[in-house]
This record gives structure tokens, C-alpha cells and sequence, in this order.
């Protein structure tokens, strides 16, 4: 009898060894890839930072430590850089948040016409970067733009506006121009969290005496929390490592008023060729992305409990 057991226990013991082994046999190709699409450039991106690595002086490469590091203390357009990045993120992110949430509430209703406005909200999104970038440059044209003309014949603007050649008005032409394009983003995702919201919480509140506004706050924000917080943490990357819209629509000027951390290392990288101090400029940014990353998951689960 004790002979079967042990039989018993090492047939076992020998099916779970076989079946981890099929297991990290059929991640294996995935894990390859992780590390050469994600890894790799990630620690070559550091290696990078600690090296002097210009085109155009390719005598002076060779390792420099933390000499990068350094010079972005006394580099006044690297805080420019910083604090633009902070406004363009935070301003994009609220006004996106907004419009997705009038977006997503207004498409949860079963109302005629719902799918086509759904198609039409959508379009932006799918409208790539540059495309969407030319497109508003055109219409704030301040010889050709429509909307300067429309705003000066309903007598808002008393002449034509040249909005993203004003430091004054730059950066937040732009970001208007960031929240219509990334909202249906949001929208799409408040809309499918929406969807899965049990109906009868909203009923029972209702006999309860809770208005719209007080169903909104105890119940749909509550369920969407895991959402929002997904939603906010991939937009958030997504808008500080990409300048392409801002590259279209201002190049970083006037001046270096609407100058982004994701720009100001694509300039030194493939204007300047100073392919060390960009990419220390890159781990700043990827340090920065982390720390707001679990500071927000954090701050996101205390508010839960």
C-alpha cells in the first residue's frame, strides 16, 4: 500500500515538473521578444546616458558617468522643458477625462442615433497625429484658418490670430487641439466600464431619493475607479512620450513655450546628434513615468478604501 502511494506521488510530482516545463517552453518566445523589443533598448537607453555619444565629434566618445545629469541642473531650457511637460500632461488629461465622461454618458443612453454618434466621436482617434496636427494648423491659420474667421464674424476676435505663433496662447491652442483628439479615448473606455454597471444599483438609489448628480458620484465614479486609473496611467505615457502633435503644430516655439521633455530630447538627438544627453533626457523622463505610476496606483487604492 505504501509502495502505490509513493508510485502515486511521484507520477504526480513528475506530471507538475513536465507541465512547468511546457509552461516556460510556451512563454519563452514571448519573454524573447519582451526583452528584445522592451529590455534591450530600455537598458541600452542607460547605457547611452552615461556615454558622450555625438555624429558630430565621434572623437569625444567614451564613458562620462552622471556628466548628463549634471548639465541638466544649469540647463534652463531642460526646465522649461520640465514644466511645460507637467502643464501639457495635466491640462490634455483633465480636458480629455471631461469630454470622455459628457462622451460616455451621453452614449450609454439608448437614444436614436446612438451608433452613429459613437462612429463620429471616435474619428478623431483614429485620425493619426501629423494628420490631425496639419489639419487644426490649418484652421487656426491666422491668414486662412476657419475658425479665425468664424470668431471674428460672431465679434469675438476683432482681427485674424495667429494662435500658435503667441507664446501667450501656444501651449493651450495646443492642448485644445490634444483633448479633441485623445477624449475618445476615454470615451470608449468610460463607455465600455459603463456597460457593465448592474442597472439595478442605479434603481435602488433612485428609491432612495439620490438625484443624478449623487448616482454619478456614489456609484458610476466608484465603479469606473479601475478604469480611470488604467485609462489615466497609459494616457499619461502615451502624452509624455510622444511630441509628434507638437512637432506639427510648433515645433517647440515660440521660443520654448510649448518645449516638452519628449521634444527637447528628439531635437538634441536628431538636430543636434547629441545622442548622450538625449538619452539622459529619456531616463529622466522613464524615472518620472514610474514614480507617477505607483504614486497615482497608490493614491488610487487609498482612495478606495
Amino acid at each position: 500500500m505504501a509502495s502505490t502511494s509513493r508510485l502515486k506521488l511521484s507520477h504526480a510530482i513528475g506530471d507538475l515538473s513536465e507541465t512547468r516545463y511546457w509552461v516556460y517552453l510556451l512563454l519563452l518566445p514571448s519573454l524573447t521578444l519582451l526583452l528584445l523589443v522592451i529590455a534591450y533598448p530600455t537598458i541600452y537607453s542607460f547605457v547611452i546616458s552615461a556615454r558622450e555619444m555625438r555624429l558630430t565629434r565621434p572623437g569625444l566618445s567614451g564613458w562620462v558617468g552622471l556628466k548628463h545629469y549634471s548639465a541638466m541642473v544649469s540647463d534652463r531650457v531642460f526646465w522649461i522643458s520640465l514644466k511645460n511637460t507637467a502643464i501639457w500632461v495635466t491640462s490634455a488629461i483633465a480636458l480629455e477625462v471631461l469630454l470622455g465622461f459628457v462622451a460616455a454618458l451621453a452614449l450609454n443612453r439608448n437614444v436614436p442615433g446612438t451608433k452613429f454618434f459613437g462612429v463620429a466621436i471616435l474619428l478623431p482617434y483614429f485620425l493619426p497625429n501629423v494628420v490631425a496636427g496639419h489639419m487644426w494648423a490649418l484652421m487656426l491659420d491666422p491668414r486662412l484658418g476657419i475658425i479665425n474667421d468664424i470668431l471674428v464674424h460672431i465679434g469675438l476676435l476683432n482681427s485674424y490670430k495667429a494662435w500658435f505663433a503667441d507664446p501667450d496662447t501656444a501651449l493651450a491652442a495646443a492642448i485644445l487641439v490634444e483633448g479633441w483628439h485623445g477624449f475618445p479615448f476615454f470615451a470608449l473606455l468610460f463607455l465600455a466600464g459603463l456597460k457593465g454597471i448592474p442597472e439595478d444599483l442605479y434603481k435602488a438609489a433612485a428609491v432612495d431619493g439620490a438625484g443624478a448628480f449623487r448616482q454619478f458620484r456614489l456609484i458610476t465614479v466608484p465603479m469606473l475607479k479601475t478604469v480611470i486609473t488604467a485609462a489615466v496611467i497609459l494616457r499619461v505615457i502615451s502624452l509624455v512620450n510622444s511630441p509628434d502633435l507638437l512637432l506639427v503644430l510648433t515645433g517647440g516655439g515660440p521660443g520654448n513655450a510649448t518645449q516638452v521633455l519628449s521634444l527637447y530630447a528628439f531635437q538634441v538627438a536628431y538636430r543636434e546628434f547629441n545622442f548622450g544627453y538625449a538619452g539622459a533626457l529619456s531616463v529622466v523622463m522613464f524615472a518620472l513615468l514610474m514614480v507617477f505610476a505607483v504614486l497615482y496606483i497608490r493614491l488610487s487604492r487609498i482612495s478606495e478604501e
